[in-house]
């Protein structure tokens, strides 16, 4: 009997592992399309590598920022300004990063 419920525990840790990671997955996917769907809808000037999710009420993914920066990276994307604030401040754990022409860099 004792096996029977140490192999259920085991089984059950398996499947909340695979669905949580599942889940991340998700969201950094989802958060990439968003990112890329508000890069083309912004009439910004994204030559200086803005953030796309600051204070934009069309940016859904929590935990995420949205930020538009070169590649290869360049001197005006370390700048502050240029990052977004709420991964700077802490409020944002991850980010999606598009280069000025929307393109996908990465999601961290």
């Amino acid at each position: 009997m004792k096996w029977i419920l140490l192999l259920l525990a085991v089984i059950g840790v398996v499947i909340i592992s695979g669905c949580t990671q599942q889940a991340s997955q998700d969201v950094s996917e989802q958060a990439k399309t968003e990112c890329i769907a508000l890069c083309k809808a912004s009439a910004a000037d994204l030559s200086n590598g803005p953030c796309l999710s600051d204070n934009n009420p069309g940016w859904k993914t929590s935990d995420w920022a949205c930020d538009v920066a070169h590649s290869p990276r360049q001197a005006i994307d370390n700048q502050p300004e240029n990052q977004c604030a709420a991964f700077r401040e802490g409020k944002a754990h991850h980010f999606v990063e598009v280069d000025p022409g929307c393109g996908f860099i990465k999601a961290v």
